[in-house]
């Protein structure tokens, strides 16, 4: 059996997985730190990752696309989206799963654990109800799950899944509790091979396209090699190459499969200009179903 290694247990990564991938056809290893997770994989030690890489509302998650750009070789081979609803819990108070008065409960805590993306999602509810709070950001919002039945603390708390509370016999002080409700984040999975997964009508490629430093007008010349070919871009990013100030890549999702005609084309042309194009992965990509068949 394939084993995928992601942040977990408890986890919206973990979660999302076994909506998109099943609990049972693949070996799950949870790690406590994203360079774990990626380590995993890179050593050989499990077959593949999955890595957080975009929020709705907070865009890409930096960390993780720089480990995908600068510190790995590992191709994207799928992508999903899942919904994201976050929870604030704690150790469980007398009977039922609901505290009453989520006022009350909030105004009893003084410290709240998260990961970093996850509570930038939730500035509001933070501000309003629990503006006391010491907030401490941790590896992963299973961990901080963890942390909260490890503490037996009442006063200490997580913005976790719903799924973490289950895992780890937590109270759910509060529901959904993210600033926007339509929030969903991208997943990736990424390896050396391509898995055994339902087709998609879907198929997205990302590259990286380093300018010529010598050729004025470059960026619109890729992006026009593109244009008149009709193809779709559906994402443009700048990234640091980390060689020296002002020197950055441009991260492209592209609508467009490398076993189509005119994408090649495309990335010749790019390349006739003195463009440096690195691949990191052509892929079939799923959107989230409540009650999907499995990929």
């Amino acid at each position: 059996m394939k084993k995928i290694s992601l942040l977990g247990p408890g986890t919206y990564t973990e979660e999302s997985a076994h909506h998109f991938l099943g609990k049972e056809a693949f070996e799950y290893v949870g790690r406590s730190l994203i360079a774990d997770v990626f380590r995993s994989t890179v050593t050989g030690a499990t077959d593949y990752s999955v890595i957080p890489i975009e929020n709705t509302f907070e865009g890409s998650v930096t960390l993780h696309v720089d480990w995908l750009v600068h510190e790995v070789d590992l191709p994207i081979q799928a992508e999903w989206v899942y919904p994201i609803s976050i929870n604030l819990l704690r150790l469980p108070e007398g009977e039922g799963s609901l505290v009453a008065d989520t006022g009350a409960a909030c105004s009893q805590l003084r410290k709240v654990y998260s990961h970093s993306v996850t509570m930038a999602q939730c500035q509001r509810f933070l501000r309003e109800l629990l503006p006391h709070v010491e907030l401490e950001q941790v590896g992963s919002n299973g961990e901080a799950a963890r942390l909260v039945r490890e503490l037996n603390d009442p006063t200490v708390a997580a913005l976790a899944p719903q799924g973490a509370g289950i895992l780890y016999k937590l109270q759910t002080v509060a529901a959904g509790v993210q600033d926007h409700q339509h929030n969903f984040t991208r997943f990736v999975l990424i390896g050396p091979e391509k898995p055994e997964l339902k087709p998609s009508p879907d198929i997205k490629t990302t590259i990286l396209v380093t300018l010529p430093e010598d050729y004025p007008g470059a960026l619109h010349q890729v992006l026009s090699a593109f244009a008149w070919r009709r193809i779709n871009l559906s994402k443009i990013e700048s990234w640091p190459t980390k060689k020296r100030l002002g020197n950055y890549f441009f991260y492209i999702d592209i609508q467009a499969s490398m076993e189509s005609v005119l994408l090649p084309a495309a990335l010749q042309e790019i390349e006739a200009i003195g463009c440096q194009v690195r691949i990191l992965g052509c892929y079939p990509t799923y959107s989230y179903h409540p009650n999907p068949s499995g990929v």
